[in-house]
C-alpha cells in the first residue's frame, strides 16, 4: 500500500494499526490530505454504526440468523459505508474543516469587506484592541513578509507563524522594545540578551510570571540593526538551541507550534500558547484578506 495514495489509505481500516501509522506518515508529508482521509474514515465508522442500528431495529431474531449471516450483514454495511462516505458536502467535509481549523490550516471565514474595520491604530493608545482586518495589523503582516520568508527557508517554521509571534510580542508593532533614546531595538521576538550575547542590548521594564504571579522587572534584551536581522536571529535560535527541538517538530500546525514554545519555556506567561494560537489564526486571516 502506498502511504502517498489517499485511495489506498481509504482501503485500510482506521482502527487497524497499519492504517493509523500510514495516516501519521501521510500527515507529515501532506497534512491536508491526511486530515481529509481521517475525516472520511470517521464518517465511514459513523455510517457503519448507523446502518448496523437501522438493520437491527428492522430485523427480528429468527431461526435463520447465525454467525455467518451476521458477518455477511456486517460486511455489507462496511461496503455501503465506504460508498456513502467522502461524498462532496457530506459529514467528512464538516469534520475535515473542523480538524483543519483546530490545526491552524484553515483560519476560518474572512470578514466581508464592507463590514471590516479599516481604522488605523492610534499610537497614543498602544493597549487598544486590534480588530481584524484593521489596516495597521495588515500593514504589519505585509511589512515583515519578506524577512519571514527568508527565516522560513532557514528554519522550516512557517512565515505566518513567525509573523504572528512577532505581532503577539510587540502588540502588532505598537509596543516594540526600544532604547533609552526611543529608537527601535528591532527585537520583534522579545529575545533576551544572555551571557553569550555579544551584540548591542536594550534595557526594558517587562512583565514576568513567577508561579503564575505577574511582576514587573527590568530585563536586558538583544538589539538589532534591522527587523530582518531579528527574524534571522530568531530562526537561528530555534534551529540551533536544543531546548526548541520539539518546537521545530511541531511546526506542522499552529496549536502544536504554540504549545511547543510554551513547554520549552519561551515565555513565562501561563496562557502564552493560547494567546499565540489566536494571533496565528488572525495573521492567516489577514494574509487571506490581502490576496482575496
Amino acid at each position: 500500500m502506498s502511504i502517498n495514495n489517499p485511495a489506498a489509505l481509504a482501503r485500510t481500516g482506521y482502527g487497524d494499526a497499519r492504517g493509523i501509522e500510514s495516516l501519521k506518515v501521510a500527515a507529515s508529508k501532506d497534512p491536508k490530505a491526511a486530515v481529509r482521509e481521517a475525516a472520511k474514515q470517521f464518517e465511514s465508522l459513523f455510517m457503519q454504526q448507523l446502518l448496523k442500528n437501522m438493520r437491527e431495529s428492522a430485523q427480528s431474531t429468527g431461526m435463520l440468523e447465525n454467525e455467518a449471516t451476521k458477518m455477511g450483514s456486517e460486511m455489507l454495511d462496511t461496503q455501503w459505508a465506504g460508498k456513502l462516505s467522502g461524498l462532496p458536502g457530506g459529514l467528512s467535509d464538516v469534520i475535515a474543516r473542523q480538524l483543519e481549523r483546530q490545526m491552524g490550516m484553515n483560519p476560518g471565514p474572512i470578514p466581508k469587506a464592507e463590514s471590516a474595520n479599516r481604522t488605523p491604530v492610534n499610537p497614543l493608545k498602544p493597549n487598544a484592541e486590534v480588530k481584524v482586518p484593521q489596516q495597521a495589523a495588515l500593514g504589519f503582516v505585509q511589512q515583515h513578509q519578506t524577512a519571514a520568508a527568508s527565516a522560513e527557508a532557514a528554519s522550516g517554521i512557517p512565515a505566518s507563524f513567525m509573523i504572528a509571534q512577532a505581532a503577539h510580542e510587540t502588540g502588532w508593532g505598537r509596543k516594540e522594545i526600544r532604547h533609552a533614546d526611543g529608537s527601535s531595538a528591532h527585537n520583534l521576538f522579545g529575545i533576551k540578551a544572555g551571557a553569550n550575547w555579544t551584540g548591542p542590548t536594550a534595557d526594558v521594564m517587562t512583565t514576568e510570571y513567577t508561579n503564575g504571579v505577574a511582576r514587573k522587572v527590568v530585563q536586558k534584551f538583544r538589539a538589532y540593526s534591522s527587523y530582518a536581522e531579528s527574524f534571522a536571529d530568531y530562526a537561528n535560535l530555534m534551529k540551533t538551541n536544543p531546548r526548541y527541538e520539539q518546537v521545530l517538530a511541531s511546526r506542522g500546525n499552529a496549536h502544536g507550534f504554540a504549545q511547543g514554545l510554551q513547554r520549552a519555556g519561551y515565555a513565562t506567561d501561563p496562557a502564552y500558547a493560547e494567546k499565540l494560537s489566536k494571533v496565528i489564526n488572525t495573521t492567516l486571516r489577514l494574509q487571506r484578506s490581502a490576496t482575496a
